[in-house]
């Protein structure tokens, strides 16, 4: 069962770490670069050989998902979890989201065809490169490339009468650049939602949670 279990510890991870992202930048307006590529860039990766290959290999997990093992690993010692309430909302309600998501099969296959668009477009962006975006995670993080994330955000999850509500800085959430920041991130945590549920991932997991995924989170940060 490890197997499984360190599957979902990942998909997890990378669940509170799109959701810590967007709380910091509603109440912060500043993340860690390298947490931010690694989540956008989950969202072009459509055919994986891995769970771990979604967020950059094995050895670069601990790197990629480190805001997301950190949120785990406090949820898993309890003592901060209350400094964490805001996140763990935004994760339960990514959760939701993902399940109303899955049973719209319509709108599941207009986000695939438009990330690949969006995929595609991605490399007139940056005029300096010319290789294939999905050996650059910051060609795919570029302010155009969130943008148009944001708009298919809007224009398929956004209609979903069950919103996600983000609390912060009111003159941070104005910004456009955060909005559309905020807008990437929750599709990327809605992806790691449906990883979760594909490596076998329930709602009622996350009650025993605690004991299931300590072996894996250890194992993960060992790596470090």
């Amino acid at each position: 069962m490890s197997r499984r279990h360190d599957e979902q510890t990942i998909a997890l991870a990378a669940l509170f770490q799109a959701a810590a992202l967007v709380d910091q930048i509603a109440t912060r307006g500043m993340v860690a670069q390298n947490n931010f590529e690694s989540s956008i860039y989950s969202l072009f990766v459509t055919n994986p050989g891995s769970t771990e290959e979604i967020y950059g290999g094995a050895s670069e997990l601990p790197y990629n998902l480190s805001l997301g093992l950190r949120n785990l690993q406090d949820l898993v010692d309890r003592s901060k979890a209350e400094q964490n309430r805001n996140v763990t909302n935004y994760a339960l309600s990514m959760i939701h989201l993902e399940r109303k998501l899955s049973s719209d099969p319509k709108m599941l296959r207009h986000l695939g065809g438009r990330i690949d668009q969006v995929r595609e477009q991605a490399r007139f962006f940056d005029e300096d490169y010319n290789g294939d975006p999905m050996d650059s995670p910051s060609v795919l993080a570029h302010p155009n490339v969130v943008a148009n994330l944001a708009s298919l955000y809007q224009e398929t999850l956004s209609t979903f009468k069950f919103r996600i509500q983000v609390g912060g800085d009111p003159r941070l959430l104005q910004n456009s650049e955060n909005a559309a920041k905020i807008r990437a991130l929750l599709l990327a945590g809605i992806r790691a939602a449906m990883l979760w549920r594909q490596v076998g991932g329930r709602r009622w997991h996350l009650l025993f949670f605690r004991s299931r995924i300590r072996p894996s989170l250890k194992k993960l940060n060992a790596h470090h």
